[in-house]
């Protein structure tokens, strides 16, 4: 079964693309950065939840080093640089976001809102990590860094409030 994301092809029975579009989130018409987002916050609740904040980081790290091969995997398969579809680095990076405050529905949202916000902007450094960083790496650090600034900040408010 083969999925169009933009102009390109997508094989969804490859597991790079399964990994890196999260089993075709990635694939919806509107916003799968947000989408997958969205979806990356009941995932981060259960797993500390039930891992606590140590099994959150841990998984993080496990679905980073999966995320780089399975983005640079599919760059490749595709040609295309950094495809929409691909959004395993938005749920990586929307985790990071969430490693400093409890699981609460107050915490994740507002990490959610500035997650999204510094990942759609790009502000100094992230826009340089996006532009320089190449591959599978690239498509990961961008919302890496990301989601650290989104970390920091709601941290501070968290704290603050």
């Amino acid at each position: 079964m083969a999925a169009d994301a933009g102009a390109v092809r997508l094989d969804l029975r490859h597991p790079a693309t399964l990994v890196a579009t999260c089993c075709g989130v990635g694939l919806v018409r509107w916003a799968p950065g947000t989408a997958a987002s969205a979806l990356a916050l009941p995932a981060a609740w259960l797993l500390r939840s039930y891992a606590g904040t140590i099994g959150l980081a841990a998984a993080t790290l496990v679905l980073l080093a999966i995320g780089i091969w399975a983005a640079g995997a599919c760059e490749r398969r595709t040609g295309r640089r950094d495809s929409p579809a691909i959004v395993v680095d938005e749920v990586a990076g929307q985790w990071i976001a969430l490693l400093l405050v409890p699981a609460d529905p107050a915490a994740y949202g507002i990490g959610f809102v500035l997650f999204r916000l510094f990942d759609v902007l790009k502000p100094w450094p992230i826009v340089l990590v996006d532009r320089h960083v190449k591959g599978g790496l690239g498509v990961m650090l961008d919302d890496v860094v990301a989601g650290i600034f989104a970390a920091v900040v709601l941290w501070n408010l968290w704290v603050w409030l």
